[in-house]
This record gives C-alpha cells, structure tokens and sequence, in this order.
C-alpha cells in the first residue's frame, strides 16, 4: 500500500466550477493518467484542506462525490483507498484521444452539437445523483420509463404548445434510432421522400432498412410539397428550422403537406429540430398538433442538453407506436432507462426550463456575433432566427471546397452544404453551414476572424488573428 501526500491539484478559485468539483475531477485525472493507482490512500480531507488552503466542507464534498462514483473507498480507522485506476497500454501505448498529442486541434462550427458552455454542472450532477436513487428496475418497460414520459409531455405542453397524454409519448434513443423503428414498420422495399438538401444520417438510417430515398427539393417556404411523388409511404422533414438551410416551413405548406398525408395515406415524420431553440417569436404550431392520425412527431435531448443522455421521444399514431411497440417486446431492444431518468429529474427540479431559457439567451447572443462576422466579409446570411446554425450562400461547389479548405489551415473546421446534398455536389447550391454552439465564447470569436478571413478571399491567407499560427480548440465533433 503506498501512502499518497497531496496529488497533484491545481484550484482555478476565479472558475465558475464548484472547488469540490475542481479537486473531485483533478484527482479522478490522476487515476487515469497513473499518477494514482489502485489501492494507493488518499491524505485525510483534514490534510487535503490544509494542503489546499480550503475548508475541509469543500474536500469533504470532493471525497463523496468520488465515493458515489466508485472512483475510491473508505475503511473505518484506515482512511480512503483508490478504488479504481487506468492501467497503461502495453509498450506504452495510449488509447486514441487519452494523451494529448500536442497537435492543435480545430475549433468545430459545424451545425448539430450543444452549447455545453451554458449547462450547470450542478444541476447536471444533482439530476444524476436523482436518477441514480431510482430503485433497480424488475421489469423492461418498452414504452420508456413513466417520470420520462410525464416530463416529456409536460416539455411539449410548455415549450412546443402540444397538449398530448403521457400514455402516447414513447421513448427512443434519438430521432435516426426513432426513424429506424418507424421504417421497420414500413411496407418492406417502400419509397420514403426526404428533404434535399437534409439530414444525411436520416438518410442513412432509412437506407439500412431497406427503403428506397427519395430526395424532395426544399425552398425559402421548407419542403415543396408538391414536388412530393404520389407513391410515398411516408415524408421525413424538420418544419420547425429546416436542417440545413435554416427555415421553418410556412404555414400553407404544413396545411397542405398534412392534407395530402390523409388524401394519399402517408405518415409524415415531422423532426422537431431546433424546436425549442427560437429566440425571436413564438414557432409555429407543431405539424403533429394539425394532423395528429398522421403525423409522428420525433424530438431529441441532444441538442439542448448532451447526446450522453441518449433520449429521444416520438408521438405518434396508435399503428405506428403499436407496431413500434410490439418490435421491441418481440427482440428485447428497447431504450435505456438511465439517460431518461436524468432528463426527468432535471425537468422536475425545473433546471431543465432555467437551462432552456438561458440557451436562448446565449445563442441568440452568438448568432449576433456570427451575422456580424459573416457581413463584414460583404456576404449574406440566411435562416431564422432561431437554433445554433445559420447558412451563408457561396457562388458555386468550386468556391465551396476552397473556403472549407481555407479555414481547416487557419485552423477552423466549416461545413458546406454539398454534404447534405443527397444527389451529390450542386454548383447551383453551395454554402456554409455555419454552427456556433460547440466551442466556447471566446473560441468562437477568434474562428470567427478566420471565417470572415477566408470569406473576404483575402490574399494574405487564413492566419489567425493573433497572427501566431492556427486558431485551437475542442477536437471536432463527428
């Protein structure tokens, strides 16, 4: 048994982060880099505090969280022991991402990823520590788990204005997941039109299934209804901020697409992308609240909250949520319960509605910043004001490719609309899109310097605006 002094903890006392917090992640650090290892004792929250130059509440604090965690034990009259370490490779070799390699890596604004800046590690925390009291379930539970629906339906009640029971809200592990079902419940080698430019994940999940994609044009309006072919089994679209392009569908379009999902019998799969993200009017009414027979409405908490949690929900139709239903009791495959309880606790305790409002709050600030860099290189933006991302036109594919290459060198990683394009690259549409939630504020700033650089076509280069290499930041994001 070795005896720890004091491992190695650096106090940033001018951070937000709680000091418990602080010494309970520097310490579960030092388990992982080796610095601690199994069966190595602690110093005493007593020794800790004073080495520190804290109250012993604020060790003390440190201590249990890593109790709770399992990270260390304690023996009565002994002290705390490390409990569990990371061993090291063999020949030395590390894991991909668990040793920093010393190369920069990009700032990512690409569209799709949370503002994880705004999100209160306390309530986090507190929402785990809830969903972790739960007793241990006897039984699987298909549906989702109970608080998970109820709070889901309470969400949809007070930031979509859908008023639907608790019974009807299934879980899922995300909207591609929830389409997958849904395509399984599809007549086999059926046609499912799409949005293009859209969601090529969707895309691809339907694919797996069998089903033959049919991409559907989109314009300032949102999906052209009309250009719909009749022989559809269903219609995927994002009404509430079209993904990529950034619009919300007009109303006559939503009046007609549902119209013509009950002349012609197609589900409609409404995505509720970047629904509870608008921060300048009230969205419009959910295309589920027009056409409740025919409309599945798919939301996701990874957008507002962390894709850690994993949870999805659908709304949808007794065919569609039996036949979803019956899969599921059929194959054992069903969503985990966790991520669903740590959703429910924070919509009960209310962190979940003071995190949206503070979202808002940011993003609109962010969007701000972003119209503002992409105008002062003399070019247009375009979408809603609403969401994390925005589409910035550009002259052709050619141009496209250049200004994504030109920003990955100053160190910023763009996304172009070729991507999302199912037919492939079009010289007639091109564009950025340009997603501001990922990196940190002042990260944020400094890549955008870098896109109104490489938008400028400014001969000089995509230097950074520090002029001393490549702008840093989080590692890009799948």
């Amino acid at each position: 048994m070795l005896v720890v002094d004091v491992p190695p903890v650096v106090l940033d006392r001018a951070s937000r982060t709680p000091l418990s917090a602080q010494i309970a992640d520097a310490l579960r650090s030092a388990t992982a880099d080796g610095t601690l290892r199994a069966g190595d004792r602690l110093p005493s929250t007593r020794e800790l505090a004073a080495a520190l130059g804290v109250s012993r509440t604020v060790t003390s604090a440190a201590f249990d969280q890593l109790l709770a965690e399992g990270w260390v034990g304690g023996r009565r009259g002994a002290g705390t022991f490390v409990l569990s370490a990371v061993t090291p490779a063999p020949g030395g070799t590390v894991l991909p991402g668990a040793r920093d390699t010393g190369v920069p890596q990009l700032v990512d604004l690409r569209a799709g990823a949370p503002c994880l800046e705004v999100l209160d590690r306390s309530a986090w925390r507190r929402a785990w520590r809830a969903a972790g009291d739960a007793a241990p379930d006897r039984t699987p539970e298909p549906a989702g788990d109970p608080a998970f629906r109820a709070a889901v339906a309470e969400h949809l009640l007070r930031h979509r204005g859908l008023v639907v029971d608790a019974g009807l809200v299934l879980a899922s592990t995300g909207t591609s997941a929830a389409v997958a079902e849904i395509a399984r419940a599809l007549p086999p080698g059926c046609r499912v039109a799409v949005e293009n430019p859209g969601y090529q994940r969707v895309v691809g999940a339907l694919r797996e299934e069998g089903v033959e994609v049919v991409p559907v044009p989109v314009d300032r309006d949102g999906l052209v209804v009309d250009a719909v072919p009749a022989d559809v089994s269903a219609v995927y679209c994002t009404p509430a901020h079209q993904y990529p392009l950034g619009r919300r569908m007009s109303a006559a379009r939503r009046s007609a697409l549902v119209a013509r999902a009950r002349a012609e019998g197609w589900w409609v799969l409404e995505d509720d992308y970047d629904g509870e993200l608008r921060y300048d009017v009230a969205p419009l009414p959910l295309l589920v609240a027009l056409g409740p027979d025919v409309v599945v409405h798919l939301g996701t908490a990874s957008k507002i909250l962390s894709p850690t949690l994993g949870v999805g929900w659908m709304v949808a139709p007794p065919a569609v949520a039996e036949s979803v239903l019956a899969r599921r009791l059929g194959t054992g495959v069903r969503p985990p319960r966790a991520g669903q309880r740590v959703m429910a606790a924070m919509a009960v305790s209310g962190d979940l509605a003071r995190h949206l409002r503070r979202l808002r709050r940011e993003l609109a600030g962010r969007r701000a910043e972003v119209c503002a860099a992409v105008e002062a290189a003399g070019r247009a933006v375009e979408g809603d004001p609403a969401g994390a991302h925005v589409f910035v036109p550009l002259e052709g594919a050619a141009e496209e490719a250049q200004v994504l290459a030109a920003a990955a060198q100053g160190g910023v990683t763009l996304d172009g609309l070729g991507r999302h394009l199912g037919a492939g690259p079009d010289e007639a549409r091109a564009g950025l899109v340009l997603g501001f939630a990922a990196p940190d504020r002042e990260e944020l700033r400094r890549a955008l310097a870098v896109v109104t650089t490489v938008l400028r076509h400014d001969d000089r280069g995509p230097a950074s605006p520090e002029g001393d290499g490549p702008v840093t930041g989080p590692a890009a994001r799948p």
